[in-house]
């Protein structure tokens, strides 16, 4: 194929095989009102099979005359921008580029036209395969030239730009514009990010709304794939795959069964996820590195515009489930990075500017972080926990002295529920570590939090923390000693909280156990891929020792297979929420993998 081209270019005579006269006399009879030769020319340039002597031969003729290609010949430049130029012989790309780099020059109104054509060729072809009449392949093409295709791309959106120095104005709605569709497959998705991230590199005027774009398009997948449907997903392949290979029966190749690789999400949103999580680490890396070794002043510059797309898209997404941790994978490079990022989220937290239902979700980030990160050293978690007391404690003091009495109310003081929700989960997450090397500071440090008078204030934030979290935070102070939490849940027990309807209608009704509407954004994480670099990075549930439980009841205790199952609960029961007293938290004491939504609760033993 490549030698019968070859030969053709080499051919003087097959370059002039071609119908009606030159670009300037077409031209020329188009404006005096002989559009003839003009129509044919459009319908050449329109051949599929058209030969790349005939496209190299065309563009240096239009290049002669681009002062001509004014707007009245928009439909013939939007012929030649349809031309098959990408992944032609070297010759064509490369006249075909000079071409482009002419007419942007000569003729800015077809600027945008330009960065379109450009732009779609970002993600690769669809190849339908047709039999008797019928449709029976629409897939993406698998093109080895694929990365070269791209290249060219990059080369041409470079060169415009040189050439045209405004081209960041007009590009970012275009790029916008031609996003595929969130349900296009895993390739076609990883591709167009791909090579937007690439433009971000050469355009770095774009990057924070290149990354806006793309992240926001992942969280729309990461709200649609509720973990619960992932991790359903993913053992009834496992069940599958377990079934073919005990060979049990003769699969179907078609199947299921003869499915997804390890590599593979089951579920299919999940998979897409995946792949683009996978790109953005790779960015991230890559952005932040020279040869391997950290750049300090470009990690620092693309902190700022990845906590930016934080504030703007991810903080205020309820639920999502692994968006965020491209700003968790970023700050392990270094500890300071962890500590903006905490520092950003106290922010947040503190400040009566800000809503309330942000200040609570940046609660939720901070105690999930701090319990989470194995890069974040005990003198900052210490930090954080001195800084989110002294302000609890502070709230406590203004309500007390505000001369009404304080009372239980969500919609009054969230943000301090969140607060205190944030420091127990901390504490359940790293209380062995705080205590380990040396026990008798590190529990003069925990007496020194004053936590009783935190359990113990009429706000009684116990009663609207996740009973997970509150059965295990009384677990651990009272082993050590540093608050007996049992009273008080024994007391809020008695005291059902206000029940909420259930969302299927009808006259019955449920116990709100998450009255906070709580999630823990670091809960384990769940994609195949990309997990391969969140996996070092990340602290996972152990199970507390015997020494820090009560002893257990008679008969067997129940066991949990989940790796990290620190929030693992039942069904929600409408009896109401269970106290974890003395005698009856030992049975729900398997707990925490995720608290997402819909809320958890814990059935009586």
């Amino acid at each position: 194929m490549e030698l019968d081209r070859r030969d053709f270019l080499n051919s003087p005579s097959a370059k002039t095989v071609r119908f009606g006269g030159t670009v300037v006399e077409t031209l020329a009879k188009h404006k005096r009102g002989d559009s003839r030769d003009y129509e044919l020319l459009k319908h050449q340039l329109a051949d599929p099979d058209i030969k790349d002597a005939q496209i190299i031969n065309w563009l240096q003729e239009f290049r002669s005359c681009v002062t001509q290609l004014t707007k009245d010949h928009e439909q013939l430049i939007y012929t030649i921008l349809r031309l098959p130029w990408v992944g032609r012989s070297p010759a064509v790309v490369e006249e075909y580029m000079v071409f482009l780099s002419n007419l942007v020059s000569a003729q800015t109104v077809y600027l945008c036209a330009c960065l379109k054509m450009v732009v779609s060729h970002f993600t690769p072809k669809r190849v339908t395969v047709c039999e008797g009449g019928v449709d029976i392949s629409d897939s993406d093409d698998e093109d080895e030239n694929l990365p070269t295709n791209f290249n060219q791309c990059h080369q041409a959106l470079q060169l415009i730009t040189r050439y045209v120095p405004s081209t960041s104005r007009f590009l970012m709605p275009i790029l916008t514009d031609h996003f595929p569709f969130v349900q296009k497959s895993s390739t076609t998705l990883e591709c167009y990010a791909h090579n937007l991230l690439r433009v971000a590199v050469y355009i770095p005027s774009i990057r924070r709304d290149v990354l806006e774009l793309i992240i926001g398009k992942m969280l729309k997948l990461d709200v649609s794939a509720a973990r619960s449907d992932i991790e359903e997903s993913e053992e009834a392949a496992q069940r599958v795959e377990e079934t073919t290979e005990e060979g049990l029966f003769d699969m179907d190749e078609d199947l299921p069964a003869a499915g997804p690789s390890r590599a593979t999400m089951a579920h299919p949103v999940a998979d897409r996820l995946d792949t683009l999580m996978a790109v953005m680490m790779a960015y991230i890396t890559d952005a932040c590195h020279v040869d391997g070794s950290l750049q300090v002043d470009r990690t620092k510059d693309l902190f700022r515009d990845l906590l930016s797309v934080f504030d703007k898209l991810i903080l205020p997404t309820h639920a999502s489930a692994h968006v965020q941790y491209t700003l968790f994978y970023l700050c392990s490079f270094r500890v300071a990075l962890a500590e903006a990022f905490l520092d950003h989220l106290w922010k947040i937290l503190q400040s009566p500017a800000q809503p309330a239902v942000l200040r609570q979700a940046a609660a939720g980030y901070l105690g999930s972080f701090l319990a989470r990160a194995k890069f974040i050293p005990m003198a900052t978690v210490r930090a954080c926990l001195d800084l989110l007391l002294s302000w609890i404690h502070g709230y406590i003091d203004s309500q007390d002295g505000s001369g009404r009495a304080a009372c239980c109310d969500i919609s009054l003081h969230g943000p301090f529920y969140s607060a205190c929700q944030a420091v127990f989960y901390t504490l359940v997450f790293r209380h062995k570590a705080m205590l380990e090397s040396n026990m008798k500071k590190g529990l003069e440090y925990l007496q020194s939090l004053n936590l009783e008078r935190v359990v113990m204030c009429q706000m009684n934030p116990l009663k609207v923390c996740l009973p997970a979290v509150t059965s295990m935070f009384a677990a651990i102070t009272r082993t050590y000693q540093v608050v007996f939490c049992y009273s008080v849940i024994e007391r809020n027990n008695r005291h059902v909280l206000p029940v909420v309807r259930s969302s299927a209608g009808g006259d019955g009704v449920t116990t709100n156990t998450n009255p906070l509407d709580s999630f823990f954004p670091f809960d384990p994480y769940l994609l195949k891929r990309s997990v391969q670099l969140i996996e070092p990075l990340y602290r996972v549930w152990e199970e507390l020792a015997d020494t820090e439980l009560l002893p257990p009841k008679a008969g067997p205790q129940g066991s949990r297979e989940d790796e990290d199952d620190f929030l693992c609960g039942e069904a929600p029961q409408a009896e109401g929420i269970v106290g974890m007293t003395p005698s009856s938290y030992e049975s729900s004491l398997h707990s925490p993998s995720s608290v997402g939504s819909p809320p958890l609760s814990f059935q009586r033993p």
